[in-house]
C-alpha cells in the first residue's frame, strides 16, 4: 500500500460528510471510492458531487465491498457502534465520527472488534491533528507556559428550531454533551487527563436531552471550567492558563487557524493555518497508521478513546441522561 492509493468509503452523507469528502480531495494519496446512504437519490448525488464511482443504498453492501480499505462512519450517534463493528467485522479500517459511542460499554465493544479483526480503528477528533493543537501540545510540554493551573473552554451556539431537529432527538443520541460537550471534555484530558472529581449541570429539553450543560473538572492541583449549549452564542475560544504564562487558541477553537501565547507581559501570536477545513489532518493519521500496519493512533489511541468516553459516560449519568 506503500504507494497505493488509500480508498475511502463514507457511510452517513450529511454535512460532516460533506465536508470531510471535501478535505479527502486535497489528498493526493486519497481516493474516494463508494459512498452509501438509505436514500440511493441521496447516494448518487454525493457521489457525483465528488467524483466518486461507486453508490450504494445499505451499508452493508459498502461494507462488502473488497475496493474499500477504511470506512469514515458519519451517521447519528446511536448507530456508531453498530456500525463500527461490523465495518471492522467485515475486514474493514474504521474512522468513526465522535463520540465514539453513547455509552462506554459500546466504546470497549467497538475498540475490542478493532483488535479482534486486527483492523485500524479511530475515534475521528479531528481537533487533536490539527497544527494549531498539536503546536500547543508541544509547548505546553516544554514547558513553555509552566505547570497547568486552569483551563476554560466552551463549544455553545444559538440553535433556532430545535423541535425535529436532530441535536435534540434523544433516539439519535442528541444533546449538547455528546453533540458539541465532547470537545472541551476532550481538550482538557489531553492536557490534564482523567479528572479527580466532575461535577455536572444541565438544563433540558422538552426530549430529556440537555440543552446546555456545564462542567467543573477538579484535578490534584488544577481545575477546568467547560461548557456546552445550543441555547446562546459564545465566543468559543479557549484558554489554557499556566504559572509561566497562558496560551488562547484562535475561536472557534476547535478548528483553530492559531494561537496566542501570553507570557512576561508580551503577546506572541502563532498563525497555523489548517489543510482545508482541518479535517485532512486526521485523514492523513489514518493513512500512516495502515501502512504502518498498527491498529490504533500513537496520538488519539484507543485508551484516550475510552478514557473519554469514561468521563462522558460519568456527567450523563450525573446529569441524568438516558438513551
Amino acid at each position: 500500500m506503500e504507494n497505493q492509493k488509500i480508498k475511502w468509503g463514507i457511510v452517513g452523507l450529511g454535512n460532516i460528510a460533506n465536508q470531510f469528502a471535501t478535505d479527502l480531495l486535497l489528498l493526493q494519496d486519497a481516493e474516494l471510492a463508494a459512498v452509501a446512504s438509505r436514500d440511493i437519490n441521496k447516494a448518487n448525488e454525493f457521489a457525483q458531487k465528488y467524483n466518486c464511482i461507486k453508490a450504494y443504498d445499505s451499508y452493508d453492501a459498502l461494507f462488502a465491498d473488497d475496493q474499500v480499505d477504511i470506512v469514515y462512519i458519519a451517521t447519528p450517534h446511536d448507530s456508531h457502534a453498530e456500525l463500527s463493528i461490523k465495518a471492522l467485522e467485515k475486514g474493514k479500517h474504521v474512522l468513526c465520527e465522535k463520540p465514539i459511542a453513547l455509552s462506554y460499554k459500546d466504546a470497549i465493544r467497538m475498540i475490542e472488534t478493532s483488535r479482534k479483526n486486527n483492523k485500524f480503528f479511530m475515534e475521528a477528533f479531528w481537533t487533536r491533528f490539527i497544527p494549531s493543537v498539536q503546536d500547543t501540545l508541544g509547548k505546553i510540554q516544554a514547558g513553555e507556559i509552566g505547570d497547568i493551573k486552569y483551563i476554560n473552554a466552551d463549544f455553545a451556539f444559538y440553535v433556532n428550531e430545535l423541535e425535529g431537529n436532530r441535536m435534540t432527538d434523544k433516539n439519535r443520541g442528541g444533546g449538547a454533551l455528546f453533540d458539541i460537550g465532547v470537545y472541551p471534555l476532550f481538550l482538557t484530558y489531553i492536557i490534564l487527563g482523567i479528572p479527580q472529581e466532575i461535577i455536572a449541570k444541565s438544563t433540558y429539553h422538552t426530549s430529556g436531552v440537555d440543552l446546555q450543560t456545564s462542567m467543573i473538572l477538579q484535578y490534584e492541583s488544577a481545575q477546568a471550567v467547560l461548557h456546552a449549549g445550543f441555547v446562546s452564542e459564545s465566543d468559543m475560544k479557549a484558554t489554557i492558563s499556566g504559572t509561566k504564562g497562558r496560551i488562547e487558541l484562535n475561536s472557534p477553537w476547535f478548528m483553530a487557524d492559531g494561537y496566542s501565547l501570553f507570557k512576561n507581559n508580551q503577546e506572541a501570536v502563532f498563525k497555523l493555518p489548517n489543510l482545508g477545513k482541518g479535517y485532512a489532518h486526521e485523514a492523513v493519521e489514518c493513512h500512516n497508521c495502515i501502512r504502518n500496519n498498527t491498529i490504533e493512533s500513537k496520538q488519539w489511541s484507543h485508551q484516550n478513546s475510552l478514557d473519554l468516553s469514561k468521563i462522558v459516560d460519568e456527567i450523563k449519568n450525573q446529569i441524568g441522561l438516558e438513551f
